[in-house]
């Protein structure tokens, strides 16, 4: 069975919001609905790894539908994901700008939900499958197709030992791996790597992470693994 598709749906009319929301969950779609903008960079923040496709209304408050867009188009994970655009009738400036910050589509509104509805299933059926698998830990992206960290927007330099750690450790999190366990991940047929070498990638690690340093957490007498209390 496959999953629901996840639509961030961006409105500042709290009931017209509702009732789309409600809408798009009866026809079998999660929808996370932000009334402002901070609160839409916030989900975001949350939820990159979850989102398909985002619905924004231009005119919120705080942070406007363009910005969001734009911050949208620049992000790791959600780059790629349609974004549709809801404007004021007749606002022609509005639809032009938004289709050259990278929106795919626009709905005048008010509109139908059916039409919301129609317009999201064109998007989500033209989108093409996306060869990075993503997982995401607070605000640490990890890209398993393209070998990849990020924290927040910004790549992370890691040796091929390193991502091969930090890697280990984003597919099962809740675990805690010996330094033998580690060395047998990344050591291969190598027989010359000693248990010191293990402490000096996850202090390395750390280096690179910077603020989100705490993610990878020392379990004294037992080994290293994610931070299980910021998951």
């Amino acid at each position: 069975m496959q999953p629901k598709p996840t639509i961030l749906l961006v409105e500042d009319e709290i009931e017209p919001a509702e009732m789309l929301a409600n809408f798009l969950e009866m026809n079998n779609y999660n929808v996370l609905v932000a009334h402002d903008g901070l609160k839409a960079l916030d989900l975001i923040d949350q939820h990159a790894s979850d989102i398909h496709l985002a619905v924004l209304d231009i005119m919120v408050p705080n942070v406007d539908g363009k910005e969001i867009c734009s911050v949208i188009r620049k992000h790791p994970v959600m780059s790629e994901i349609p974004v549709i655009f809801l404007t004021a009738k007749d606002k022609e400036k509005d639809e032009i700008e938004g289709l050259e910050l990278g929106a795919d589509d626009y709905i005048s509104k008010p509109a139908s939900l059916k039409l919301v509805k129609a317009h999201i299933e064109s998007l989500l059926r033209r989108q093409q499958p996306q060869n990075s698998k993503w997982i995401q830990h607070g605000d640490l992206f990890l890209d398993t197709s393209g070998k990849d960290l990020y924290y927040k927007e910004k790549r992370v330099e890691l040796t091929s030992t390193e991502y091969a750690i930090v890697e280990m450790f984003f597919q099962s999190p809740k675990r805690v791996y010996s330094r033998q366990e580690i060395l047998e991940h990344i050591g291969g047929d190598d027989r010359f790597v000693f248990d010191r070498t293990v402490d000096v990638h996850i202090k390395n690690l750390r280096l690179k992470l910077g603020e989100a340093s705490d993610m990878i957490k020392t379990y004294r007498g037992l080994g290293y693994g994610m931070n299980r209390e910021m998951l």
